[in-house]
């Protein structure tokens, strides 16, 4: 890469998050967005338009966009971050390593635990680095972005991220560089938790985290979660002002001593919601079982059960065929009928 030019930035995957990344990297890189026509036909057509929680906001024009249905766009690239869902990594990883020249760093900001290795299994000339994107983005139409949360991108450390990271500080994505990316995807995958609940329940998250039948539904789930973690040998790292093992009890509480203790997990845009959500509203298939369904198979490989991921993960594949919308102790009733009929 020329030390004057500017580098090239292949991101595989035109959703929320990829889109998002890509406009705000935009005036600071030459970006290349790979993903479906349905999508890169509106983006050419209406250009991309992104806001934050803190009233930041920008627009890149249509004829601006470099956006691209082939895979072979990313051959130039001197970087790769992937954010398609966990369900086309492994068609990604076969088609990158049809076109990608050895050496080049992929970045996957991903949910889940195994999409790093299935790239890295892929790509073995390619150094494949975990990431994690810990706020919330939502697409309200197509091309127009809004993150309603806070918090930094974080990367696996690695050499030859340095000459990306004064761009992507420029862009207000500063890259935090960490050494503990399995604790770090971990602790996100208990966050994560929560995009079911928030999509069966229809609410904004605010208003959702705000009701304390929803955040018990919460708190069943991360307790299950944090018991199998202890069984498979896994310490979520603290990604909150909380360490994780305290955030059960926390959601627990009644609502005025959850406003006063954990006022930070109430810091969101009044419109975010989760990325599940959007997807039951515009009736695509949902990332729910590289959520609660990693939940699911990690007790099933260390011989116990899940019961109460199990039945969200059912539930929402259940409102993925006919849309429905739950109350807070309906869906708490449910939950916790699943964990007694496991006995």
């Amino acid at each position: 890469m020329s030390v004057h030019a500017l580098p090239r930035i292949a991101i595989y995957g035109a959703g929320s998050v990829g889109g998002y990344l890509g406009a705000r990297l935009h005036e600071h890189a030459r970006i290349t967005f790979i993903g479906r026509r349905r999508v890169t036909d509106a983006w050419r057509l209406h250009g991309l338009d992104w806001t934050d929680l803190e009233g930041h906001e920008g627009h890149v024009l249509g004829r601006a966009l470099d956006v691209r249905t082939d895979p072979f766009a990313a051959a130039k690239a001197h970087i790769v971050l992937v954010t398609v869902k966990s369900g086309a990594t492994e068609t990604v990883a076969r088609e990158l390593a049809d076109v990608l020249p050895p050496g080049i760093p992929v970045i996957s900001f991903q949910n889940g635990l195994h999409n790093t290795q299935v790239l890295r299994d892929a790509l073995p000339g390619h150094p494949v680095l975990a990431g994690m994107v810990p706020f919330n983005v939502l697409q309200g139409q197509p091309g127009v972005f809004h993150q309603g949360s806070g918090g930094e991108l974080m990367v696996e450390s690695h050499a030859l991220l340095a000459p990306f990271m004064a761009l992507f500080d420029a862009a207000g994505l500063p890259l935090t560089l960490r050494d503990d990316m399995p604790a770090v995807q971990s602790a996100k995958l208990l966050l994560n938790l929560n995009n079911a609940i928030n999509a069966l329940s229809s609410l904004p998250l605010r208003d959702e985290l705000s009701q304390r039948p929803w955040r018990r539904c919460l708190a069943l789930a991360q307790r299950e979660a944090l018991c199998i973690f202890k069984a498979a040998g896994m310490q979520p790292a603290r990604l909150t002002p909380l360490p994780a093992r305290w955030l059960p009890r926390i959601l627990d509480m009644p609502d005025a001593w959850f406003q006063r203790v954990a006022s930070r997990m109430l810091a969101i845009d009044p419109v975010a919601r989760s990325s599940m959500w959007e997807d039951l509203q515009r009736r695509r298939p949902t990332e729910v079982d590289a959520i609660n369904g990693e939940i699911v198979r990690l007790a099933e490989a260390h011989g116990t059960a899940a019961p109460v991921n199990a039945r969200l993960a059912a539930l929402v594949h259940a409102v993925e065929r006919e849309p429905r919308e739950w109350r807070g102790d309906e869906l708490l009733q449910e939950l916790r009928s699943a964990t007694t009929s496991s006995l």
